[in-house]
């Protein structure tokens, strides 16, 4: 295969020449031109412009997001105050922010100990506090490490940004409904209403995380 310096006509030159013929024969719509084109995170117009200003919450030169699948011993509602902590002793004229997407097995962590002990998440999500299911949110706040402002409800009131997959909410609160013999959207819409003050209901966790990326974050498994 030749190269682009090889080639006869250089690759650049080649796809403007495409985008020019385009142009006359009035396809521009159908050809893209890498040079004029615009970064997608800047012509972004979201359907909802509500969750769009959520995501636009986000500022600072350091952005992270933290993607947990899974409850994972509560490392989702750690890792982004150890982030921000020490992001923030290394760099202190630069900061930052830190997401978190909580989506399939993590949505519990978003939500209040009313709903654990009613609908048994510690069961439901095998999630344990010794040998037994735990019966209330265990990652709500976390005071046995040697970091201040560890858990769920702490990084919210830090200003740390949690969203919560709409998807995974619509799946488990049907299978709860299934099991319970009751309504899902009225499971559903308890499950919302019981989610920590200032989380955020996303369309999708797998969306989120990808769009926090587009927006500048880099990216961390936490699940």
């Amino acid at each position: 295969m030749l190269s682009d310096a090889s080639s006869p006509t250089p690759r650049r030159g080649f796809l403007g020449r495409i985008a020019l013929a385009a142009a006359a024969l009035g396809l521009t719509g159908t050809v893209t031109a890498p040079l004029a084109a615009e970064p997608r995170r800047q012509r972004a117009a979201a359907t909802d412009p509500a969750l769009e200003a959520w995501f636009g919450k986000m500022s600072g030169k350091h952005r992270q997001v933290f993607d947990a699948p899974a409850v994972n011993h509560g490392l989702s509602a750690i890792w982004p105050r150890v982030y921000l902590l020490t992001m923030g002793a290394t760099y202190p004229s630069e900061p930052g922010t830190a997401m978190v997407i909580l989506r399939h097995g993590a949505i519990p962590l978003a939500m209040q100990d009313a709903l654990w002990a009613k609908y048994k998440f510690g069961e439901m999500f095998d999630v344990k506090v010794g040998d037994a299911p735990a019966t209330r949110n265990p990652f709500a706040v976390i005071t046995d490490l040697p970091l201040p402002g560890l858990g769920i409800s702490e990084l919210l009131k830090s200003g740390v940004l949690i969203g919560v997959c709409n998807a995974a909410l619509t799946v488990y609160s049907g299978a709860a409904a299934k099991k319970l013999n009751m309504d899902a959207a009225t499971i559903k819409n308890e499950w919302v209403a019981g989610l920590y003050p200032g989380v955020q209901v996303v369309p999708s966790g797998v969306m989120a995380v990808g769009r926090a990326q587009e927006l500048g974050c880099s990216y961390c498994f936490a699940g």
